[in-house]
């Protein structure tokens, strides 16, 4: 049976998150068939992070058997005896690591041995995967600062993962919020959107609404206005330059607008803010 990468390739004490450190111990990509399992009743003194893009895993731990599949997220506490491997008749295809307590604020990370989290949202899983691909070639480089490269490429995974810790969302509306926010300049066409996302335009209107508490448009417009807002007190562009900026085509409606949502027109924001 095929052992982790952590254990025939162990570190040099100081080379990956040794006494002292905070960083990456290691990281690796596997794609396994069914042979393949690791059992460590003792768990281990660090985290493990593992990230399913195909095939079926497996979890055994006191409570039972978890499977995780493509877009599940998996995380063992330090301590936590260990039992996985590829499910039967399977391949499992995943990237993982392992990192030790002090990369990031333990109370953001969940209070149980074993946590499973399914990422939805295609917008997620990429952002995830590009993350997890930084961290793996970082840490295989090693070139100048790879450790600190790798913990931030690990620190904005476990970020994302905390951030829906406490609000799943329907992961729906978190896509068409992402989508929104990626193409903030074009003209917002919500059966485009919906096409996008898998609902009617009906059905993404409410259930947007019910989510968010803001209409599609007012939504667009919100983001449109904050981005106008920051560009207005950090650069030296005019207001109608903004305005076209951020993707509104009528001056006129951007001013309305942004009085409504700040109180007072693009130029005196500009003075305000730069004066404080």
């Amino acid at each position: 049976m095929k052992e982790p990468e952590r254990d025939r390739d162990r570190p040099e004490d100081g080379d990956g998150g040794g006494a002292g450190g905070s960083g990456v111990i290691i990281a690796g990509h596997y794609d396994e068939p069914d042979t393949y399992v690791t059992k460590r009743p003792e768990g281990r003194d660090d985290w493990l992070l593992t990230y399913t893009l195909g095939g079926r895993g497996y979890f055994v731990t006191r409570e039972g058997t978890t499977h995780c599949r493509q877009g599940d997220v998996v995380l063992l506490r330090p301590g936590t005896p260990q039992h996985y491997g590829t499910a039967k008749g399977e391949r499992w295809h995943f990237v993982w690591a392992h990192f030790s307590h002090g990369l990031l604020e333990t109370g953001l990370l969940p209070d149980v041995g074993l946590h499973v989290q399914r990422l939805e949202g295609e917008s997620q899983r990429r952002r995830l995967l590009r993350a997890f691909r930084r961290l793996l070639a970082d840490f295989r480089e090693r070139g100048p600062y790879w450790r600190e490269l790798c913990e931030n490429a690990l620190r904005e995974m476990l970020l994302l993962l905390a951030g829906r810790l406490g609000k799943p969302g329907d992961p729906r509306i978190e896509e068409a919020l992402h989508l929104l926010s990626a193409n903030m300049r074009e003209p917002v066409r919500i059966d485009e959107l919906a096409r996008a996302v898998g609902l009617s335009p009906s059905r993404l209107s409410h259930l947007f609404k019910e989510t968010t508490g803001s209409s599609v448009v007012e939504t667009l417009n919100a983001m449109r206005l904050r981005q106008a807002a920051l560009l207005l007190e950090h650069t030296d562009r005019t207001a109608s330059e903004v305005a076209f900026d951020v993707g509104f085509r009528n001056y006129n409606h951007f001013l309305n607008q942004f009085r409504k949502r700040y109180g007072v027109g693009p130029g005196s924001y500009r003075k305000r803010e730069r004066g404080r």
